[in-house]
């Protein structure tokens, strides 16, 4: 329910992890208090409330691809309505590996284009995901292995002078040379250095996390098919107590019982749910080009690239990892929602949003729960609405 007192917006909702009625107060963009309260006749009416969804890696949306030398302003707006409906009130764009051209142009581009106030802070920055990640074969998966090369701090300067020093995360592999230097001037200069596409080994993993890596990106894949089953990458990334690890869970990318396993390694407070969705997300089935390659996009929304035999990003939204992972490992809807909202928001360092409490931005959904399904029905960012179905569905 949504009404409004002047210059106060009044949400009431059940929250999402008491499962009790709440009045929220907003005004100018941020909650300004939180009360328990209505009789139990109103309450049947309500819908759930919860923080806006965050996610730290989405390679486009809806035919919109961030890396496309063609991307513009109209564009990528395009593309932040599509994932506002979603539940997503703060997403990380991501490029990924590509050539030194092409990621200097459209870090440009994009870096130009978040600066409207179209966007209300909605894209804070960006995650880089490559070029920098195993030459070996199966771990770098979909990217285009011609461009994949050793870490550089000098390059890595060129790209975020490009993206007005908005590059806030990297992902890359810890075994390659000049990597543990890369990682030290990471932490050094506040970005938050993740490891993924990697066949390190234990004591380059250590390493890595010693100098200041602190997120295993989409853990279970960007890996090879066939590895060993005690010395592998996988198993030092579960070990680690100071790593945090970001999960596909869109039912593809990963087993009900990875889930299950990673869940228990790790508990609820060291996972982050992402999306990893591409331009193919909300497409139609068919074959495609995406990175250089064909990829075939199925009915039941898996992107394959049959040429390297691996799996071309995601299509699902945020919202399918956390209905997913609640059907894997049983947790709660408030456990599931905190993957994908305060833990997104601790690792990156965004303290002012991830959670529905007094002085936090108020980047909040109100969405209906049938099962595991969700059904989003209205999504604020920074106190203003930015998708209501019921009126969406009428245009």
């Amino acid at each position: 329910m949504i009404t409004k007192n002047n210059d106060t917006l009044i949400l009431d909702g059940i929250h999402y992890i008491s499962r009790k009625p709440v009045r929220i107060l907003i005004k100018d963009g941020v909650i300004i208090n939180i009360t328990e309260s209505f009789s139990s006749d109103i309450a049947e009416d309500l819908t759930f409330v919860a923080p806006g969804l965050i996610d730290n890696q989405v390679n486009g949306y809806k035919g919109i691809d961030f890396a496309d030398e063609h991307i513009t302003d109209e564009r990528l707006k395009s593309a932040a309505e599509a994932v506002w409906s979603d539940g997503v009130t703060t997403f990380l764009p991501t490029l990924v590996t590509n050539s030194n051209e092409n990621l200097v142009r459209n870090f440009r581009i994009l870096s130009d284009a978040i600066n409207d106030t179209f966007f209300r802070g909605s894209i804070p920055g960006f995650h880089l995901e490559g070029p920098w990640l195993s030459t070996e074969e199966g771990y770098y998966g979909c990217h285009p292995a011609h461009y994949l090369r050793n870490p550089s701090w000098k390059e890595f300067l060129e790209y975020q002078e490009a993206a007005g020093g908005k590059i806030m995360e990297v992902t890359l592999a810890p075994e390659l040379e000049g990597a543990q230097e890369f990682i030290r001037l990471c932490k050094k200069n506040g970005i938050l250095a993740a490891i993924g596409h990697t066949n390190a080994s234990a004591e380059q993993i250590d390493t890595a996390v010693k100098n200041g890596a602190r997120l295993s990106t989409h853990l279970g894949n960007g890996c090879a098919n066939m590895i060993n089953r005690h010395r592998n990458p996988l198993w030092p990334q579960l070990a680690s107590d100071e790593l945090t690890i970001s999960l596909i869970a869109d039912g593809q990318h990963l087993l009900y019982e990875e889930l299950k396993v990673f869940f228990k390694i790790k508990g609820m407070d060291k996972i982050i749910l992402v999306s990893d969705v591409t331009c193919l997300a909300g497409m139609d089935p068919g074959e495609y080009t995406y990175l250089g390659s064909r990829v075939i996009l199925n009915n039941e929304g898996l992107a394959m690239n049959p040429d390297l035999n691996c799996l071309a990003g995601a299509t699902f939204p945020l919202k399918k990892g956390i209905e997913t992972m609640m059907a894997a490992t049983g947790c709660t809807l408030g456990q599931a929602i905190n993957m994908a909202t305060r833990n997104v928001a601790g690792i990156l360092g965004m303290n002012d949003r991830g959670t529905l409490a007094p002085g936090k931005r108020a980047d909040i959904i109100l969405f209906d729960l049938d099962g595991d399904s969700w059904d989003i029905k209205t999504v604020f960012v920074a106190g203003k609405s930015v998708y209501n179905k019921h009126i969406d569905e009428r245009q």
